[in-house]
C-alpha cells in the first residue's frame, strides 16, 4: 500500500512553489520521496523558496521565470529535462486574485488574472506534455478553487480563471487519457494563509462567516492539501482522470446555518 502513494524516483515541478500552498505540496511531494523543482518570477523570491525547503531538510531547485510567457516556459522545461530528465509531476499552484468590484475592474486587470491563473496552467502543461507522452506518463494537477463552482462579489476574474482551469483540467483528460497522463485539478476551500491571516482575526466578520459556512468550523490549513496532492500524483489514482477534488471542509455540500 505504501508503493502506491509512494513518489519515489519523480520528478515534480510546482509553480509558485516557493511559499504557502505551493510550498507545502512541494515538501509533501519532497517526504513522499520526488525530487522537487519549483519556479518563482523573481530572484529574491526562489532564494527564499530554496532556504525554506533547505531547512525543512530538502534540496530542491528553484528557478526563475515568468508562467505567463510561454518562451520562458519553454526554456525552462527544456533545462529542466537537460539537467534533471523529464518531468513525471506538474502542479500549476501558481496563482492571483484581484477582488475588485467587476465594473470597477479595468480590462487590463481582468486579463492579468486570466493570463495567471488559466492561460499559464495551458502553456505550461503544453510544455511539460510531449516529455510525458514519450515517457509514457504523466500527472498534472491544477490548482482549481471553490470558485470554480461558486461566485461571488469582487471576484469576477477569478472565478471565471478557475471556471476556465476546470474545463481545461476536465479537456487534457480527455485528450491524453489514452496516453496514460491523468490530469485532475484540487479545489481547495478558505485556507489559513498569511495572506488571509488579516480575515481570520477572532471577531472579523469575514473569518465568522467562513467557519459558520464550514462543516469542519474551522479555515483549512495548507497541510490539509498535502495528502490529496500527494494522491493525484501517485500510482494510487491511476484510474482518476478529470476529477476536481474539492478540500473544502465540506462547504459545498452545505446550504449553511439558518440565521
Amino acid at each position: 500500500m505504501n508503493d502506491q502513494f509512494s513518489l519515489k524516483g519523480k520528478l515534480a515541478l510546482v509553480t509558485g512553489g516557493a511559499h504557502s500552498i505551493g510550498f507545502a505540496i512541494g515538501k509533501g511531494y519532497a517526504e513522499a520521496g520526488a525530487e522537487v523543482v519549483f519556479n518563482c518570477s523573481n530572484q529574491e523570491s526562489c532564494d527564499k523558496g530554496v532556504a525554506a525547503y533547505k531547512a525543512a531538510g530538502f534540496d530542491v531547485r528553484g528557478y526563475v521565470c515568468d508562467v505567463t510567457n510561454e518562451e520562458q516556459v519553454n526554456n525552462l522545461v527544456k533545462t529542466i529535462e537537460a539537467e534533471k530528465g523529464t518531468i513525471d509531476i506538474l502542479v500549476n499552484n501558481a496563482g492571483i486574485i484581484r477582488r475588485v468590484p467587476m465594473c470597477d475592474m479595468s480590462l487590463e486587470e481582468f486579463h492579468k488574472v486570466i493570463d495567471v491563473n488559466l492561460s499559464a496552467a495551458f502553456i505550461t502543461a503544453k510544455a511539460v506534455l510531449p516529455g510525458m507522452v514519450k515517457k509514457g506518463h504523466g500527472k498534472i494537477i491544477n490548482m482549481c478553487s471553490m470558485m470554480s463552482e461558486l461566485g461571488r462579489e469582487t471576484v469576477s476574474a477569478y472565478a471565471a480563471a478557475k471556471g476556465g482551469l476546470k474545463m481545461l483540467t476536465k479537456n487534457i483528460c480527455s485528450e491524453f487519457g489514452g496516453k496514460n497522463i491523468q490530469c485532475n485539478g484540487i479545489g481547495p476551500g478558505y485556507i489559513a494563509t498569511e495572506q488571509t491571516a488579516p480575515l481570520r482575526a477572532d471577531g472579523h466578520p469575514f473569518n465568522n462567516f467562513i467557519i459558520a459556512k464550514t462543516p469542519a468550523s474551522r479555515w483549512g490549513t495548507t497541510d490539509d492539501l498535502v495528502g490529496p496532492a500527494v494522491f493525484l500524483a501517485s500510482n494510487a489514482s491511476d484510474f482518476v482522470n478529470g476529477h476536481i477534488l474539492y478540500v473544502d471542509g465540506g462547504i459545498l455540500a452545505y446550504i449553511g446555518k439558518q440565521p
